[in-house]
């Protein structure tokens, strides 16, 4: 069994080739990919070279971990059916190619605990579920944000999910002001035209950790921050503003299967909409041009690869 896969062979180098697979187990499933997300924060990283080492990590890498698709083939065992519309959060079957994440490939094989069902009426959107669980988890972990800094599409989940829960809804800071637009029940602003200093919990989503004395000076006392971005450079703040705030500083990790249930059932309730956070859009063929775009255009807040092209 083989597959038309995306294989980052070193740092700013793709291409799209055919891999063979693992043969699938009792276990297993295999899913033909629909649509796979690319992450602008974390593939970026491995498009860069720029990640830090995980167990795993390794070029050449097959990248991807919110893809979508049906069900072709399930093991007696592995708890799915034949037509299954599921999320893939990534594959480990290509062999001598590693599949930290894996994704990003036409037909992939996993284990059917690991694949989620999804109504297949969310078609492209079924993506997005990893960051809106990773928003998500985010949350559950302590305060609830009233600043979220960043509006790519992990801030906007944020903020969206916040309103979907019944809570307040929080103020969102972008420098960028092509990002101003497609708030839904909040406000964006820069943090230039915004002067508060009482915020109890601010969820940063930049990635850049230089940021950290700025938010702490406008944290109440008690406050929490929330690293929610991945950060590639050691942090560090300025201890006497920590202290007299008693600030805490948490860091939001993986979300948990919990967390995707959650995101399901706001979906399902029509409290969470993911309208309009998809932008851009290619056929898996043209992925070394999609790639690059994700990674470069500043307009660009999610592109898709769709693999219908390939089946």
């Amino acid at each position: 069994m083989n597959t038309v896969a995306v294989v980052l062979q070193k740092p700013e180098q793709i291409v799209l080739t055919q891999l063979d697979m693992s043969p699938p187990g009792e276990e297993d499933v295999v899913v033909e990919v629909e649509w796979s997300g690319i992450s602008s924060g974390t593939e970026r990283l491995l498009w860069s070279g720029s990640m830090p080492p995980f167990p795993g990590m390794g070029y050449p890498l097959v990248p991807g971990y919110e893809s979508v698709g049906r069900v072709s083939i399930a093991g007696p065992r592995s708890g799915r059916q034949v037509g299954d519309h599921v999320f893939v959060p990534g594959a480990r079957c290509f062999g001598d190619v590693k599949g930290l994440f894996g994704g990003a490939a036409s037909r992939v094989v996993v284990p059917g605990s690991r694949v989620v069902s999804v109504d297949a009426n969310l078609g492209e959107k079924g993506v997005l579920l990893a960051l809106a669980a990773t928003a998500y988890h985010a949350i559950q972990g302590g305060v609830h944000p009233d600043l979220i800094v960043g509006h790519g599409v992990l801030g906007r989940l944020l903020a969206r999910i916040t309103v979907a829960l019944g809570r307040e809804a929080p103020l969102v800071w972008e420098r960028n002001p092509d990002r101003h637009d497609g708030a839904i029940g909040y406000r964006v602003t820069s943090p230039d035209d915004d002067h508060q200093h009482r915020f109890h919990g601010i969820y940063d989503v930049s990635g850049d950790g230089k940021l950290l004395d700025m938010l702490i000076a406008r944290l109440a006392p008690r406050g929490e921050i929330v690293l929610a971005g991945f950060y590639t450079e050691p942090l560090s703040f300025s201890f006497p503003p920590a202290f007299m705030k008693e600030a805490r500083i948490r860091v939001a990790a993986e979300w948990q299967p919990g967390d995707l249930a959650g995101v399901k059932q706001l979906i399902a309730d029509r409290r969470l909409s993911l309208d309009g956070l998809i932008t851009h859009r290619h056929d898996a063929t043209d992925a070394v041009a999609a790639y690059r775009t994700a990674f470069t255009d500043p307009h660009c807040l999610k592109m898709i690869l769709d693999w219908r092209v390939c089946s």
